[in-house]
């Protein structure tokens, strides 16, 4: 039997940003990417998406290749990456001085007697600039930008979303072309069962009846070609999807499902739960809350306003100059409401920050569960089971031809080898599908370093 090898490679690298004006945060805005596919390069922003026929290959997909093309042309990243721009943008205003004001303010014009006309007109000219109290613009600021933060660990997320669907989609097209080709050894043996039956009909060894017989397998391996190649062609468009393509191009997804290696153990892999984005974003978030706090708290202070200018009496002709300031009596709106929801709000964060973590832990017990038992199982029916199986049906075929086995031992032996067979293709896809769930659970390949240190190096 012929088997096919996944080997999953996967990172990204920083999206550059730079607004018209010279703005440049991507470095503050982004996260360190995780490790999991940080060598792959992502579309920034100001790059304009190909159109999907750009993104195609005509020969042979290997998982690289794949995953380039998803991070590069997928939509839905695209999209995230845009709100990185927006937040980005965002935090530029928020840093931005208020503007200052002119007024113009005529007086004593247009009444009666000596008032009317403007021979005893006042024309004032003032220029006011409001003075924001208690460090208001800064905090603005600094809650702005990690907002933008926030929205590089969105990015990030999905970042390695985009990666885990890709690697699982890819691993999905590799069963798929196994079962094809399994489908089709399924159809070549029922065939040639039936020619070795027909040939033991005409010699007039056995009964016309286990011709018919014969038939029933061979009709069914048919069927389960059509269905074999259906499948093949609905994995390949779900593959394709991932970077905005229609209809796949590429021939065949190069790989092997039966390269497996064992699972570190599930406290080192728990150890690195702090660094997937899940629960990294936390930390933001948290330090978010406290900016947004100190702001309402700041937003409770009022602010200044000065304005000087030149008042011009047109009776005398004279001129002189004006100065004031002005400033909110806080006796009733102090910003209760608005300092009371801010500290909620951390509150908020503090226990969502506790959630988050807790359901990533859950999330990777499940997904390790799932991965050690498929790592289990493809072994043991590759060592054990898969060899028996094949010799059990060596055995059987060569048995009847002598005459020794009845049609139905036969029978039984095929659909035992084409079961088990079946059983670890699903176990290989299994593995390689519970290992890039882990891997994003974790955000770094199984096989790293970070891994097997337990911590980054």
């Amino acid at each position: 039997m012929r088997l096919t090898t996944f080997v999953a490679g996967t990172g990204a690298l920083w999206l550059v940003i730079t607004c018209s004006n010279g703005f440049a945060a991507a470095s503050g805005s982004l996260p360190e990417p995780r490790p999991l596919g940080r060598e792959l390069p992502v579309a920034a922003p100001e790059t304009p998406i190909p159109e999907p026929t750009a993104a195609t290959v005509t020969d042979e997909l290997t998982l690289r290749k794949a995953l380039s093309l998803a991070l590069l042309h997928n939509p839905d990243l695209a999209a995230f990456s845009w709100e990185v721009r927006v937040k980005e943008a965002e935090a530029l205003q928020a840093g931005l001085l208020p503007n200052p004001e002119l007024g113009i303010e005529m007086e004593n014009f247009a009444g009666d007697d000596e008032f009317s006309g403007t021979d005893a007109a006042e024309t004032t000219v003032t220029l006011s600039q409001l003075v924001e109290l208690g460090g208001k613009r800064g905090k603005r600021r600094a809650a702005a930008a990690l907002e933008a933060n926030l929205a590089g660990w969105d990015f990030e997320t999905r970042r390695l979303d985009v990666l885990t669907a890709t690697a699982k989609s890819f691993v999905a097209v590799l069963a798929a072309q196994e079962r094809l080709v399994q489908a089709d050894e399924l159809s070549a043996l029922a065939d040639r069962f039936f020619r070795t039956v027909s040939e033991r009909v005409e010699a007039g060894k056995v009964s016309p009846v286990e011709q018919t017989r014969a038939q029933v397998p061979l009709s069914a391996a048919h069927v389960a070609q059509d269905r074999a190649r259906l499948a093949l062609e609905a994995a390949r468009k779900e593959l394709t999807a991932l970077w905005g393509n229609e209809a796949p191009t590429f021939e065949r997804a190069a790989g092997t499902l039966e390269s497996i290696t064992p699972v570190p153990s599930q406290e080192q892999l728990v150890s690195l739960l702090e660094q997937s984005p899940d629960v990294a974003r936390w930390k933001t978030e948290e330090q978010q809350r406290n900016a947004r706090l100190a702001l309402e708290r700041a937003n409770g202070i009022p602010d200044l306003t000065l304005f000087a200018g030149n008042r011009n009496l047109q009776a005398s002709n004279d001129n002189a100059f004006v100065a004031g300031i002005s400033i909110p009596l806080p006796l009733f709106d102090r910003n209760q409401g608005g300092i009371a929801a801010a500290r909620a709000a951390r509150s908020k964060a503090r226990e969502a920050r506790r959630s988050a973590y807790s359901q990533a832990v859950a999330s990777l017990a499940a997904g390790y569960r799932d991965l050690s038992a498929a790592f289990v199982e493809a072994r043991t029916l590759r060592e054990e089971i898969l060899p028996a199986a094949g010799q059990s049906f060596e055995a059987a075929e060569f048995g009847y031809r002598e005459g020794k086995f009845g049609f139905l031992e036969v029978l039984d032996a095929q659909r035992t080898l084409f079961e088990v067979r079946g059983q670890y293709i699903e176990a290989l896809a299994a593995y390689h599908q519970g290992r890039a769930e882990v891997e994003r659970l974790i955000g770094a390949p199984l096989e790293s370093d970070i891994v097997n240190n337990g911590q980054e190096k």
